[in-house]
């Protein structure tokens, strides 16, 4: 085994300062921090250019670098291959945003070129997503309510209203990319962590639900509004219970054949990932055979199959979205801005962690939000990165960005040729990818009971999180699901544990004290680990804790209104010309002589919490009790002396470990007075 051997002398944290650092001084606050920090940034040279362009525009960065020969052929592929998906998914997510199918291709095609430019993600396909889909669509049946009888309205009406709702989705997707740009700006990439996984998870499961149960009315050929606001499930179910008689039964049979191949094929794409290049475009083949069967059998018009209709060929005109609609979308763009940005810097970060390389979140929010913001100007509506073709890219062999040049070059062909000849495609067909593509979303109810196992408390925020979105509407049960994993953050901070050290024999070592341990403690000695910041939400469940279990309840009840010179007299002795004591008069009483609080797991200390510690040192002063700190970080040493500590608290009672510590008190109870105080261990 293994052995260690120290000697060295006991260090108290202003010793230790004055041998090995440098000492925290007033002056040099925030008022320097950002005197510094902008002294830094207004720096001007060539080398600081480069460095700015390059992270700017990542694509000057990783291009110059690129390997043909190793990573060139793995791109093209997993492109082509994306590109593909990317067709019969973009459609399909039109008509769940509300829109013609045309501006699902759209979306495709802008936000993948944008982000090969300015995205850092090696291994992220951009484009329309289910989730951003869905909230985004409900926002437009809220505005711009389609008619009960669409077949019965005036073709120049039906038009101007469809140019109403992709003006509504396109003003969503330009606030969304003025807000993701302004949040770049303000350095706010930090602000999706607020979005813990379990959140995530369960919201991303939950709104799953929502887009299969909106899709009904499209596989059964029903005409019926998508209803929003809270309990839309329940709403959207029975009103299909209720048109059940009204189901359109060759929709119904183009739907029942299309999820028998589709699903399958998905079954077959994720258990054989690891032996095909390419996954089998299931997507694809269906489009294609439903259109032709639609076309040769007549359908649309024999059996009344509601069918995609005219797709323009070509690239529409840019023009800004329309403004007056900003302020009525900003609510639920700041919500959908979060839930995009989440999901797609999550996406990112797996992948990049799992090919070993770095993204930058902050230039995430650059490269999302100049898409939506570019792509907005096309009639586009709100896109993010995608979990289904984002899959597809890595397993195909995709290397770089550059994987998104050939995407939107598939996508370019079909809206400049093929487009047109998608006419004849059922809608039915687009609902049934929209269901199959949710595959993953669902399979994440398996994770649960390993997420059990790990942690009660972020099992209950799954729960409480997927519950609100599919009970309540997707934003709101976002709003819930966020409140109350934030909530269970600051509960577990109010009632952190308090734990009373022991020393193992015969070392430095010191863990709690339990029944069947071996570290016990150390006589006339009440070491304390709190493993909690201190601050105003937890402070006075600190206090009782501590009271509690150094026993001084009754003296501190005692000594409540009696003045610190009149409790206790103390004398001050020097060690090392570094070390003080406070010794309490010998006729005290009590057999507690010294209280060691370690600090070392209290990672801030608000003015509150400052003020609740100086009191408590204050108060064990009165009982004639010595306290000690020891392990504080640098800013926890700062607040407490600008709040005053140092009034009531001898910086000498201020220790670097626990040991040094512990060493000083029992080296000064044996022998008074030392010249030369050691550890030995």
């Amino acid at each position: 085994m293994s052995s260690l051997a120290l000697y060295r002398g006991i260090y108290t944290e202003e010793r230790f300062q004055q041998v090995y650092g440098t000492p925290l001084e007033p002056g040099s606050s925030l008022a320097g921090m950002l005197r510094s920090r902008l002294a830094r940034g207004c720096r001007c040279s060539r080398a600081a250019a480069l460095h700015f362009l390059r992270g700017r525009l990542p694509i000057a960065s990783w291009l110059p670098r690129y390997q043909p020969k190793k990573w060139l052929l793995g791109d093209v592929v997993a492109g082509l291959t994306v590109g593909i998906v990317h067709i019969p998914q973009g459609m399909a997510f039109a008509l769940l945003t509300s829109v013609a199918p045309v501006y699902g291709l759209y979306t495709s095609f802008f936000p993948a070129l944008l982000y090969m430019l300015f995205g850092t993600g090696r291994h992220v396909s951009t484009g329309t997503f289910a989730v951003v889909s869905l909230m985004t669509g409900s926002v437009v049946e809220h505005l711009v309510p389609m008619p009960q009888q669409s077949n019965d309205t005036d073709p120049d009406k039906m038009a101007l209203l469809e140019g109403q709702r992709i003006g509504v989705a396109a003003a969503m997707a330009f606030l969304m990319g003025l807000l993701m740009i302004a949040m770049f700006t303000l350095h706010l990439g930090f602000l999706s962590t607020y979005l813990s996984e379990p959140v995530i998870k369960a919201f991303t499961s939950g709104a799953a639900l929502h887009v299969v149960v909106s899709q009904l009315q499209s596989l059964l050929g029903l005409p019926l509004q998508r209803p929003d606001g809270c309990f839309a499930i329940f709403k959207t179910v029975a009103s299909v219970v209720e048109a059940l008689p009204l189901t359109n039964v060759a929709e119904l049979l183009i739907s029942g054949l299309c999820l028998a191949v589709l699903v399958p094929i998905k079954e077959i794409n994720n258990r054989f990932r690891s032996r095909m290049r390419v996954p089998i475009p299931g997507e694809i083949i269906m489009v294609l055979l439903a259109t032709g069967i639609c076309f040769a059998s007549s359908l649309s018009t024999h059996y009344n199959v509601q069918i995609v209709g005219h797709l323009p060929a070509g690239f529409p005109q840019p023009q800004l979205p329309a403004l007056h609609l900003l302020p009525q979308v900003l609510g639920d763009t700041v919500a959908l801005t979060f839930v995009a940005y989440a999901i797609s810097v999550s996406l990112a970060m797996i992948y990049a962690e799992k090919h070993h390389y770095v993204i930058d979140p902050n230039q995430e929010l650059l490269a999302h939000g100049l898409s939506n913001l570019v792509s907005s100007l096309f009639t586009c509506f709100p896109n993010s990165a995608t979990l289904a073709t984002t899959n597809i890219l890595e397993s195909a062999g995709g290397h770089t960005q550059l994987s998104g040049l050939f995407t939107s070059a598939v996508v370019l062909i079909v809206l400049m040729w093929i487009g047109p000849l998608f006419y004849y495609l059922p809608k039915a067909v687009l609902a049934c990818i929209n269901v199959t593509s949710l595959r993953q979303m669902f399979l994440q109810f398996q994770d649960l009971p390993e997420l059990w196992r790990i942690s009660h408390i972020d099992f209950a925020v799954w729960v409480v999180t997927w519950l609100s979105v599919v009970v309540l509407s997707v934003d709101l049960g976002l709003a819930v699901g966020v409140v109350f994993s934030m909530v269970t953050v600051v509960c577990r901070t109010q009632r952190a544990e308090c734990s009373v050290l022991g020393r193992a024999a015969d070392t430095e070592i010191y863990k709690p004290v339990k029944s069947n341990s071996k570290c016990f403690e150390i006589p006339g000695v009440k070491i304390l680990s709190y493993q909690a910041p201190i601050y105003y939400g937890n402070r006075s469940f600190f206090r009782d804790t501590l009271s509690q279990l150094v026993g001084l309840d009754r003296d501190w009840e005692q000594h409540e209104d009696q003045g610190l010179e009149s409790s206790i007299k103390m004398n001050i002795s020097t060690v090392g010309s570094t070390i003080s004591i406070l010794e309490k008069k010998p006729d005290s009483g009590t057999a507690l002589q010294a209280v060691i609080l370690d600090c070392s797991a209290v990672a801030f200390v608000d003015s509150a919490g400052a003020r609740l510690l100086i009191q408590v040192c204050v108060e064990c002063q009165k009982a004639g009790v010595r306290m000690h700190l020891a392990a504080c970080n640098a800013k926890v040493l700062q607040t407490l002396s600008f709040c005053g500590l140092m009034h009531n608290l001898n910086p000498q009672q201020i220790f670097v470990t626990v040991h040094d510590a512990v060493s000083y008190l029992q080296q000064t109870t044996e022998s008074g007075e030392q010249k030369d105080p050691t550890i030995w261990v």
